[in-house]
């Protein structure tokens, strides 16, 4: 069982995602029977921000036991929504635009793929200060 600091890092990410994700929503919108670009552009910014922070918090910064909980799990987790692209997917399908579901579906993968690629090139690329090296 995970200590309690972590669930409160979950839950505490968790409720800055979610009206992060809504806000993102609004601002861009969404239109009927076409492209869901507010749900596109959520999960593809939320794969090159866990690209990004994951290769920060794994690889080039000192461990810390909530960071990861926070972002990745809480924050990110909440701001990303694949219940919500299922949705669309199937409601696009059902309301007879199913081109546009499939471009839905395939412009998500290779985006969020391609996304958390480059969010991992740009953790790797982000400098470091020298490590000491520990003591003898």
């Amino acid at each position: 069982m995970k200590p309690p600091g972590v669930l409160v890092a979950v839950a505490a990410g968790g409720a800055l995602g979610a009206p992060a994700r809504y806000g993102l929503a609004q601002l861009v919108g969404v239109g009927a029977g076409g492209f869901p670009w507010a749900t596109f552009w959520t999960n593809v910014s939320g794969s090159l921000a866990l690209g990004l922070v994951l290769v920060l918090v794994v690889e080039r910064f000192p461990p810390s036991r909530y960071v990861r909980p926070f972002v990745a799990v809480g924050f990110l987790g909440a701001y990303t929504t694949f219940s919500t692209f299922a949705v669309e997917v199937d409601l696009l399908v059902k309301d007879g635009h199913a081109e546009t579901a499939l471009v839905y579906v395939v412009a998500s993968l290779v985006g969020g793929f391609a996304a958390v690629a480059c969010g991992i090139l740009l953790g790797r690329r982000v400098p470091v200060g020298r490590r000491r090296s520990p003591p003898r």
